[in-house]
C-alpha cells in the first residue's frame, strides 16, 4: 500500500507541477472542474446520488476529489464510474458516522 500511495503522490505532483496546488484535496472551483472531467455515466451517477441524498455542492466536490485520488491509487489516468461509485460509498460511511 505504501508503494501505491507514493506512486499516487508522484502522479499528483506531476499533474499539478505548473500550479500552486499540490494534492487533489486542494482543488476547488474552476481549477477542480478544469482538472477532473467525469465521463457522462459517472456524472449521471453522481448527480443522481446528490439528489437522492440531498447533498451539497461541497459534497459533490469532495466526492470528485476522492474519485480522482482513487484513480491515482489505481494507476488510472482518468476517473471512471467505478471510482466515483467507490468515493460515494466512502461518503456514505462518513454520513453514517455522524
Amino acid at each position: 500500500m505504501q508503494a501505491k500511495v507514493i506512486h499516487a503522490h508522484q502522479i499528483q505532483a506531476a499533474r499539478y507541477a505548473k500550479s500552486s496546488v499540490r494534492w487533489n484535496s486542494q482543488l476547488s472551483g474552476t481549477l477542480l472542474r478544469r482538472t477532473i472531467r467525469l465521463p457522462q455515466e459517472a456524472d449521471d451517477l453522481l448527480q443522481q446520488t446528490l439528489q437522492t441524498l440531498n447533498l451539497s455542492m461541497r459534497a459533490h466536490d469532495r466526492i470528485i476529489k476522492m474519485a480522482q485520488t482513487i484513480a491515482d491509487l489505481d494507476h488510472e489516468g482518468e476517473v471512471v464510474t467505478a471510482h466515483v461509485a467507490e468515493a460515494i460509498q466512502y461518503r456514505q460511511l462518513d454520513l453514517n458516522l455522524f
